[in-house]
C-alpha cells in the first residue's frame, strides 16, 4: 500500500500524464493515464495515476461510460465533482459519435434513424421513446424524447408526440425507441403503440412515416416489416 503515498508530484515531470500528452498527444497514454487526466488530483493516501489505475481494475470502460454520478460516487474516492467529470466525458464521446456537420440531419432510411440514435440509445437501461420531428424535405428540426419506461398503449398517448409536431409544424414524424434487452424484435405492446400513433397522425395530418426499435448493434423498422403503413 506504499504507493499510495506517492505524490503525483513525486512522479518526474516528463513522466506525468499531463505532460505526456502534450508531447506525444493523447493516443500514446493508457487508459489509466487518460482516466488521471480527467480526474486531475488524487487523494492524501493515493495519487490520481494509481487511482486511475485501480479504478478500471475495478470497472472496464464500457462500464465506467454507463455509470451515473450516483453510481460513480459508490467508487473509493470518488465523490460529486470527479463523478461529474467522469460522466461529462462521456456524455461528449456520446454526442460526438452522433454528431454532423450537416445543418439538419436528413433521413433517408431506417438505417439513418439508427445511426442517428443508436449513440444515445445503446446504453439506457429503460425504454425510451423519441420523436424526430421532420420538415417537408425530411430534415429532422428537432428530436423530442415522448416517454422514459415500458412502453404501453395505455401511457403513451398520441398528444405527448404530436404536441411539439404541431409547435413546429411538421410534415412527419419517425418513431423509435430502444429494446434494453437488445432483441430489437417488435412486441405486440409496440405494434399497438405503432398503430394508436399512426392513427392519431393521420386524424392531425402528420404522417408517421416509421418506428424503427433500436436493440444492441441492430435495428428493426416496423415499415420494412409491413407494420405502418
Amino acid at each position: 500500500m506504499s504507493e499510495y503515498k506517492i505524490s503525483i508530484h513525486d512522479i518526474p515531470e516528463a513522466e506525468r500524464p499531463r505532460e505526456r500528452l502534450v508531447k506525444y498527444g493523447p493516443e500514446a497514454l493508457s487508459n489509466a493515464e487518460l482516466l488521471a487526466i480527467i480526474l486531475r488530483t488524487g487523494s492524501r493516501k493515493e495519487n490520481v495515476v494509481n487511482m486511475s489505475s485501480r479504478i478500471l481494475s475495478e470497472y472496464n470502460i464500457k462500464q465506467l461510460s454507463q455509470a451515473n454520478v450516483a453510481k460513480l460516487t459508490q467508487i473509493h474516492g470518488i465523490g460529486a465533482a470527479k463523478a461529474s467529470q467522469i460522466a461529462a466525458v462521456f456524455e461528449l464521446a456520446r454526442k460526438l459519435e452522433g454528431f454532423t456537420d450537416e445543418p439538419k440531419r436528413k433521413i433517408r432510411s431506417p438505417a439513418d434513424v439508427y445511426s442517428l440514435l443508436y449513440p444515445k440509445m445503446r446504453e439506457h437501461k429503460r425504454e425510451k421513446l423519441v420523436a424526430l420531428l421532420l420538415d417537408t424535405k425530411n430534415n429532422v428540426t428537432r428530436e423530442e424524447t415522448v416517454s422514459i419506461g415500458s412502453l404501453n398503449a395505455n401511457i403513451v398517448h398520441p398528444r405527448e408526440v404530436f404536441k411539439a409536431a404541431l409547435m413546429e409544424s411538421s410534415a412527419s414524424v419517425i418513431i423509435s425507441h430502444n429494446h434494453p434487452s437488445g432483441d430489437p424484435t417488435p412486441s405486440r405492446e409496440d405494434i399497438a403503440v405503432t398503430e394508436k400513433l399512426v392513427e392519431g397522425g393521420k386524424m392531425l395530418g402528420i404522417d408517421v412515416l416509421d418506428h424503427v426499435i433500436i436493440g444492441d448493434g441492430r435495428y428493426v423498422s416496423l415499415k420494412d416489416e409491413g407494420l405502418v403503413e
